[in-house]
This record gives structure tokens, sequence and C-alpha cells, in this order.
């Protein structure tokens, strides 16, 4: 049987054939050289990987290396890998002699099938047609020929503000305990640094699974005890509560520790046996196999020159408090929240990620590549193929529309809705001009004005543009947003 090279993000059970198939893993210290990651996210990478190698034992050969390369010449025989999930990785892999690259595995579509829905296709590919796509296709959530309850999504159910008195009863996420392989893993991160390796964010107890047994752990924890409350407060924001009812599994997906799909039926039969509401199990289903699988198979399917899209004609490079999760210097809450949770823990859920740091980010026009490598980075989740399509597609609409119909944009008065932010802040949502000007709702208006020629009519739209044109005092709000620039707010 041929020795399957897994990669740091390939590491569950279903990447191969058989259980006793030899294996090889190697760890590249070059990898934390050349890009500088979030401390915890470099930690969990290296965990997931030694901890899979100990696992292995004798089936597996496992190599520290400076490079991929210097590893592979200490290996002779004829080898096998899933296909990579990076552009990069698969050019290395397929330039390599005596290496075979397999289909992809760790989603629930394959890329042959998506490639036939896309190809049939007229006009922009969008999630909602994928979506149904899917769900026929492996049959999830499906009675009969129509879909359970009678439609495709759920998701207004899934909008609702936080509640009045800030309780939500959810039982905490189960944490995994460190043990003798993460002390290793600290102190050569410590010695790394000492060495001149530069990390940002802050160290801290690894909060997300390094092990399949950790992360199907979280997972029926999840199914039994968060699921149900899921879907009604999925987009609320709230300072005491990072986690709300949210899985915190995208990491142990995205390090290839869990089977999507095996998450997928677990949801379904919850709903089944009545132990969740539909929207919720939609509402999950839907970020799993809809999002997750449309993101990762639209970054093969179209051109390789999409991560570098800039149809807005961004051209701010990041600041530096933000590229060193400096969120101290930060007067608005929301964002000063955010931005110390990425800070602290390597990981918001998505909507902190879309409509408080995307959203941030696009109305002071920063460069949306430097916003992919950003969130590649900082998160202990991503990965280029993840922060390509959320943040050149989705949150920067850098691509004008290829993803998504409009700009995820909005003032604060959204922010306002959805979190318990806007009360303690210096700022008031409802005002654009002045001292107390909120920078998201100035910023809104401003980044509107600006780009009004370079974004598309929309129906979405149509209302908010008429009424940019009825305010009197756009020229001032948008000196004013150009005079604050990148400063932190």
């Amino acid at each position: 049987m041929s020795r399957r090279w897994l990669f740091a993000d390939q590491l569950g059970s279903h990447f191969l054939d058989d259980r006793q198939q030899p294996v090889l893993l190697i760890e590249s210290k070059a990898v934390f050289r050349r890009r500088v990651h979030h401390r915890q996210k470099a930690h969990l990478i290296l965990s997931a990987l030694r901890h899979r190698a100990a696992e292995l034992g004798d089936q597996a050969i496992f190599l520290r290396a400076e490079t991929y390369g210097q590893a592979l010449r200490r290996v002779r025989e004829p080898l096998e890998v899933c296909h990579p999930t990076s552009r990069r990785a698969l050019q290395f892999v397929r330039g390599l002699d005596r290496v075979t690259v397999l289909p992809a595995r760790g989603y629930v579509t394959s890329m042959a099938d998506f490639a036939d829905w896309a190809d049939g296709r007229r006009g922009t590919l969008r999630m909602e047609g994928f979506y149904r796509f899917a769900r026929e296709r492996h049959g999830v959530l499906m009675a009969g020929g129509d879909p359970v309850g009678g439609r495709w999504s759920l998701d207004p159910e899934n909008r609702e503000p936080p509640p009045k008195d800030g309780r939500r009863d959810v039982s905490a996420p189960p944490m995994p305990s460190e043990d003798d392989i993460d002390a290793e893993v600290r102190a050569d991160l410590d010695r790394w640094e000492r060495e001149g390796i530069r990390f940002v964010g802050r160290d801290g107890p690894r909060r997300f699974p390094a092990t399949a047994k950790e992360a199907k752990a979280r997972l029926r924890h999840f199914l039994r005890h968060r699921l149900a409350a899921f879907g009604r407060y999925e987009d609320v924001m709230l300072a005491a509560d990072p986690w709300l009812a949210h899985s915190m599994l995208s990491a142990a997906f995205n390090l290839g520790l869990l089977d999507p799909m095996e998450a997928v039926r677990g949801a379904e039969q919850a709903y089944r046996r009545e132990a969740a509401p539909l929207a919720s199990v939609e509402g999950f289903i839907r970020q799993l196999m809809g999002w997750r699988d449309y993101t990762w198979h639209t970054y093969w399917y179209v051109e390789p020159g999409w991560r570098n899209s800039n149809a807005l004609a961004a051209r701010r490079s990041l600041p530096g408090w933000w590229q060193e999760l400096d969120a101290d210097v930060v007067d608005a809450r929301c964002l000063s929240d955010v931005l110390a949770g990425v800070r602290d823990r390597g990981w918001v859920h998505h909507i902190p990620r879309l409509m408080v740091l995307g959203n941030y980010a696009l109305q002071r026009g920063w460069r949306p590549t430097e916003l992919v490598e950003w969130f590649h980075t900082r998160f202990v989740d991503g990965y280029e193929w993840v922060m390509t399509g959320n943040v050149v597609g989705m949150s920067q609409y850098a691509d004008l529309a290829r993803m998504t119909t409009r700009p995820y944009v909005s003032g604060g008065a959204y922010i306002n809705r959805m979190s318990d932010y806007c009360g303690g802040c210096r700022y008031d949502p409802r005002q654009r001009l002045g001292e107390m000007a909120c920078p998201f709702t100035a910023g809104y208006w401003a980044f509107l004005s600006t780009n009004r020629p370079r974004i598309p009519a929309n129906a979405r739209l149509a209302r908010t543009m008429k009424q940019l044109e009825r305010l009197g005092d756009l020229d001032a709000v948008v000196a004013q947003e150009r005079r604050r620039g990148s400063d932190p707010p």
C-alpha cells in the first residue's frame, strides 16, 4: 500500500484509504518563518500535527525540517497526497517526482460535481443555488423531492437581536486539556521567537481541538446541548459571550480532523428526533455544506487571479495597530472588543468578522489582498481558500458581485441592533458628523459616496442611494472620514 503524505490540514482518518495505511507527516518551520502567524494558530497547527504523529506511532514517518523539500529528500518511496488546499501547495506537489496527487477530500461535494453544476449555470454562481443542488445531490433535509419544511433557507428565523436581559441559557463548550505535546509546542514556539521568528496575538490555553477525539467530543456536545439554541441568535454579538451557541468547530474542519458529512448527518438526526428546531439545524447545515463547500469550490473553479481582485480600487495598506491586533488604542467599543477577541483567542464568529472587521476595512479602502493575508494568519481557522472567498468575494466586494449581490457594508445602526456594544461606547450610532460620530455610520455614507460610480446598479441598494443624494452634510462627512484615514477610531 502506498504511503499517504498528509498535510497539517488533512489529519483525519477520512484522508486515508485504510486505517493501517503508512503515512508521512512533515513539520515545516519555514511556514512560520515566511508569514507572521497568530501565536495560538501556530500552536494549534503544530499541536494537531504532533498529536497525529503520536497517534499513528510506527505507522507514520514524522519529519521535522526547515522546508518540505528538505524533508522529502529523506523519503525514498513513492508517495500519494490528497489534493492540497492552496494553489501554491498544489503547484509544489505536482512538480515532485514519485508523488501522485489524488482528488480532494474533506468536503461534502466533489470538485467534479461542483464543476458540472457550475458549468450548467448562466451568469453569476450563487451560494443559494449551489446549496439547493448540494441538498438534493446528497439527500440532506429532504422530504421526497422537496426540502423539509417547504423552504430551502430559514435564514429569516435566525436573525433575532440579542435577548433584552442579555442572558442565554446555553452550556459552555467543552475545552480541551493540554498535555505534554502542548507543553513541547509552547517551549518550541518560545525558542523560535528568541531565534527571530515573529508571532502576533497573545499566547493562551489551547481552546480548539487538536485531535479527532477532541473534535468529535465537541461535535457531540454541540449537537446535544448547543445546536438547539444556535439558530435564533446566530448573528448576535455579545461582549461578555464570544462563543454564544456557535459550534467552535471551524478550525477542526479546516485541519481535517472532522468529516463535514458526519456533522451534517448528526445535525439532521437531531432534527429528526426533535432535539433541535429546523431553523437551527438548517442554519448549521447551510454554513457547513453550503457556504463552506461553496467557498472551497469557488476558489478552485475561478481563475487564479481572483485573489487579486480590487474592483473598488482600495489602495490603503493595513495600519500597524490593525496588523498588531492593538485593541487598546481603539475607542469604538465594538471594534476594540472584536479586535481584542482576535488578539486573545485567534477567533471571533462570522458576524464580527463580516460586519465589524470586514465592514470597517471596506469603509476605509484597505487593500483586499492584504486583508486576505491578515485573516489567513490571524485566525485559528484561516486558510487561503477560506479567506479568498470570504474577504475578496464577500466582505470586501472586490470582485463586484461574483459571490454576493451587494457590498456587506452597514452603519452603526446594524451593530446597535445586533449587539450590546453601542450602549457603553463613546460614539453614537445615530451620528455621522462631529466628535460623537460613529465611525461605522460616518464610514458607511462616505464609502457609498466615494464608490457610487463603481458599484453596479442594484435593487437592494436603490433606496439607500436615493437617501445618499438627500444628505445635506455628505461632503462634510466625506471630508471628516478622509481626515480620519486609517487612524484607530
